[in-house]
């Protein structure tokens, strides 16, 4: 394969600005150093930078860091004003991280003695940060299409989980599925994810209920971990509902004694390797004391806490994961101001589903108090049976005209503030050097379309680069340069 050198142009260095639609370019850098996207100041001349490199995007329309200076989570104030670049681009190199972003001329002569195994020119177009799915339950067998039908006849989610449907026939087929059949569905469901722009997606175990299948689950996620392009964070949820023929304090005595002893040992053997740990808990499901009981038990064998609370029923969940140090809490239509106020100071992320809000006619979480009042809001898919949905780009839509959020906070809850919640955005989440190049290219001169397009990001996507490499490219969108 030829490789190719960008063509040569003048010295510098790349330039981080805030740059708002419709604004003109910002004015020239002071003399004596330029703004650099990762903060501090860098000498305004320097050697160029040889080698060999995966991937080059150059000439972006709009290049959209999200974050410029490192941050860990962006609060509403910091989601107002957007680091956004004009005639960008961006280097990525063997090692699949960022190696430099800035002005298209100006990284154009810091590579000039570089070589690329690809080129894209992005010309007319913006580059994002992959999106981050942070809340999913991709691996299950059946479907649950027969439900959707019962609910728009008015049947509620509580009464169809205790007529034995829900969850609980989800296990019964997620039971009898073999391993292979499980993993079939979950490769296909996360190409679809990350069709959609998904880079980095949550995925639970959960329709088990029993250690066997549990790990079952567990395992898949595993596989794909080692087969898939896309970034994976794994979560126990064996505390997804109670098993039939159990009540929720055995349910609760057989996790901590039985399963979470067996997840650490795989743990440790490097068999299985999760990241968080889920409780359900809900009136008539698990009690605030039984999912205390599980989310420290979890929490002692090295598990981030990440659970559901205050879905259905107020139930304190927002105060109890502040107490207990959780990285995020989902959900949280029914949080009381008491939890909002606990989460902001905890720093721990609430993680909104719009789409079951939406499917279950819920009232919609408070996102508009959750921001104000200080919260990390982040956003997930909350794919499962009950919420057929793998689209970030129709949940950012959601979120906007349903919860009330801007374009630019729905951006930052599915990037940076989606990877905190996940505790991977040292990693993920923005466009910045040292961070893994996981990116998108949409077909539009504006990044808003990414949101303002309801449903339409099959043709609007372009690319989707997970690590450096293009893992999607839509058929519709020309020829790439290939060197």
């Amino acid at each position: 394969m030829a490789e190719r050198r960008p063509s040569p142009g003048r010295i510098g260095v790349g330039i981080g600005v805030n740059v708002r639609p419709g604004l003109p370019p910002p004015s020239p850098a002071p003399a004596g150093g330029d703004f650099e996207p990762n903060g501090g100041r860098v000498p305004p001349r320097f050697t160029a930078m040889a080698g060999r490199h995966r991937l080059l995007l150059e000439n972006a329309q709009q290049l959209v860091l999200v974050c410029g200076r490192g941050e860990e989570y962006l609060l509403r104030d910091g989601a107002a004003g957007l680091p956004v670049l004009r005639d960008a681009s961006v280097v990525v190199g063997l090692d699949g991280r960022i190696k430099a972003v800035g002005q298209a001329d100006v990284i154009r002569d810091q590579f000039s003695g570089a070589t690329f195994e690809k080129v894209i020119d992005c010309s007319g177009k913006c580059v994002l940060p992959g999106l981050v799915d942070a809340h999913t339950h991709p691996v299950w067998a059946g479907d649950r299409v027969h439900e959707f039908a019962m609910k728009l006849a008015g049947a509620s989610y509580m009464e169809i989980h205790q007529a034995g449907g829900g969850i609980h026939f989800t296990v019964e087929h997620t039971r009898k599925a073999t391993e292979e059949e499980l993993f079939n569905t979950f490769q296909h469901r996360l190409e679809r994810m990350r069709r959609a722009g998904s880079t980095l997606v949550e995925c639970k175990s959960g329709y088990g209920l029993n250690l066997e299948t549990e790990l079952k689950m567990l395992r898949v996620i595993e596989r794909a971990k080692q087969s898939v392009d896309i970034g994976i964070s794994s979560t126990y949820c064996g505390a997804h509902s109670v098993p039939k023929g159990k009540t929720a304090t055995e349910a609760t005595d057989d996790i901590i004694n039985n399963h979470l002893p067996k997840l650490k040992e795989l743990q440790l053997s490097g068999e299985i390797h999760v990241n968080n740990i889920d409780v359900f808990c809900e009136k008539g499901v698990f009690d605030l004391e039984s999912t205390r009981r599980i989310l420290q038990a979890g929490k002692d064998i090295g598990l981030q806490i990440n659970f559901h609370g205050d879905e259905l029923h107020p139930m304190k969940s927002a105060e109890l994961g502040a107490e207990l140090g959780a990285r995020a809490i989902s959900h949280l239509e029914e949080v009381s101001d008491e939890g909002i106020t606990a989460m902001a100071r905890a720093k721990c992320a609430a993680v909104l589903l719009p789409t079951t809000a939406y499917m279950l006619r819920l009232k919609q979480p408070q996102a508009r108090k959750m921001l104000e009042e200080g919260v990390i809001v982040a956003l997930g898919s909350d794919f499962n049976p009950n919420a057929y949905c793998f689209s970030m780009p129709m949940v950012m839509h959601l979120a906007c005209v349903n919860m009330k959020m801007s374009m630019n906070e729905a951006l930052v809850a599915a990037t940076i503030n989606a990877a905190y919640a996940l505790g991977k955005s040292d990693t993920h989440g923005s466009i910045e050097a040292g961070k893994q190049g996981d990116l998108i290219i949409i077909n539009s001169s504006r990044w808003e379309h990414l949101i303002y397009q309801f449903g339409g990001h099959e043709a609007l996507i372009n690319y989707v680069i997970v690590k450096g490499k293009v893992v999607y490219q839509n058929e519709m969108c020309g020829t790439m340069s290939s060197y």
